[in-house]
């Protein structure tokens, strides 16, 4: 008999949660201005906002914390994830950030300008935000396949080849400073790319004589679908992968809240010690010096560790296992989701989900509302609201993609709690006809609108 599947961890600490009311829920996120990132954590019962900097950390990561060195400048802690980024990915050079956008805001100050054009895969919001601050441009360059939730293709984070090289063709060399490719694909669903694919961007960039960057948050996760779906890599260990995956790469940067599985920190790496030197100012400027970047040295440590369990088949196989779990869940209540599954989070289709509203009412916002009302589950809008307005003409963009992402902390719910936040959408779904009233915008930041943004009831 085969034996069934069990994580491959054990549980040391637990934390208390709190039910809530209908009542109680219907005032809380009125008072957040229908914003689910203005709740109090308190106010939620099972938070699926983010996995970002929300996963448990291990006993080796706690055990690091206490040998962390924290010496303003040289800590061995700081020699210990250099050495670590280099066994894992391969990278000569690293600096040290608080976080990934940090680390985007350091390399963005290095490399883009005004009127540049930044290729890349249906680039994440932290990403996008940063390339127009500073007046230049993202172009979406991710396969067709991507934009359809019913489509069962392996690897939809994939660039287009023949977007990328029209891009690439259309555009003076100057103005296009690097490609970025995302791995996995957040805006896309949690897609991954492929090796191939990889193999392929890298080949364009040399033709065109074009830097390429990863971002590369989920990289391992990445690396767990290539070895799990693409051909040639079934024997090959998630670090063989990783390694390969990051030859084809110029540079990174890591939100290491994620696949590195700590509460806070991230990092630059890179091959040219010429823009190691030039980004370093960059990081003297906005988060330290150079050996630490806005991090501690028991973060440093902590992080090192959590890039080693990241990578780790095992807990790769039990992380992107509970995803699945949770997303045939709602496949099997008839909740349309985008196929195949994520390796970080389940993405509900709004559009599919509420089509009788109009999408000038954020569909996805409306139903991540209708979700924390019915069960105190928090999710996040991934759609227009998101998307913010063209920097040019102020209108409102609404992708093609409109989705409510449940995404889950690593080694953090049991699957009790996935059957939870599938029962509870399930129940929003039955109702989904009675949702005839979306959400409006009463109040927004310029840019990266989202986080902040205030929104009411339509009338």
């Amino acid at each position: 008999m085969k034996l069934p599947f069990a994580e491959s961890y054990k549980i040391k600490m637990v934390e208390s949660l709190r039910r809530s009311t209908r009542q109680e829920r219907e005032e809380w996120i009125k008072e957040a201005n229908y914003n689910l990132f203005k709740l109090r954590s308190e106010h939620v019962f099972i938070d699926l906002l983010t996995d970002s900097g929300t996963g448990a950390m291990s006993d080796r990561q706690w055990s690091e914390m206490m040998l962390g060195d924290e010496s303003y400048a040289g800590a061995s802690s700081y020699f210990k994830m250099k050495d670590t980024i280099k066994e894992i990915t391969g990278f000569e050079y690293f600096l040290p950030t608080h976080q990934g956008r940090a680390a985007e805001n350091v390399l963005f100050s290095a490399l883009v300008k005004a009127g540049d054009i930044i290729p890349g895969n249906s680039h994440f919001d932290t990403t996008k935000g940063h390339i127009e601050f500073r007046k230049a441009k993202a172009v979406d360059c991710t396969i067709a396949e991507a934009f359809d939730t019913t489509i069962n293709h392996p690897f939809k984070g994939n660039i287009d080849l023949e977007k990328l090289e029209d891009v690439l063709k259309s555009h003076p060399k100057e103005k296009i400073p690097f490609i970025v490719v995302t791995v996995t694909c957040n805006s896309s669903g949690g897609q991954p790319v492929s090796m191939q694919n990889l193999r392929d961007v890298k080949q364009l960039a040399d033709k065109y004589g074009i830097m390429l960057i990863y971002d590369s948050a989920r990289f391992a996760e990445n690396a767990y679908f290539i070895k799990t779906r693409e051909e040639g890599y079934t024997h090959k260990s998630i670090r063989e992968i990783v390694l390969e995956m990051f030859s084809y790469a110029d540079a990174m940067t890591m939100s290491s809240k994620k696949d590195a599985i700590v509460n806070m920190g991230g990092f630059i790496a890179l091959r040219s010690k010429e823009l190691f030197e030039k980004a370093s100012v960059f990081t003297i400027m906005f988060e330290g010096y150079i050996t630490y970047g806005g991090m501690s040295g028991r973060d440093m440590n902590a992080l090192a560790q959590g890039l080693r369990e990241g990578t780790e088949f095992d807990y790769l196989e039990t992380r992107i296992s509970q995803v699945a779990y949770l997303g045939q869940r709602l496949v099997n209540f008839g909740v349309p989701v985008q196929q195949p599954f994520g390796g970080h989070a389940i993405f509900v289709d709004a559009k599919r989900f509420l089509p009788h509203l109009p999408k000038e009412q954020f569909q996805a916002q409306t139903l991540a509302v209708e979700l924390y009302l019915e069960s105190g589950v928090r999710g996040v809008e991934i759609g227009a609201l998101l998307a913010d307005r063209d920097p040019d003409t102020r209108e409102n963009r609404f992708p093609m993609l409109e989705l409510l992402r449940l995404t889950i902390p690593r080694r953090v719910y049991t699957n009790n709690h996935m059957d939870y936040v599938a029962t509870a959408l399930a129940n929003v779904f039955e109702r989904r006809n009675s949702i005839v009233k979306g959400l409006r915008i009463t109040g927004e930041a310029p840019i990266m609108r989202h986080f902040t943004v205030d929104l009411a009831r339509e009338m």
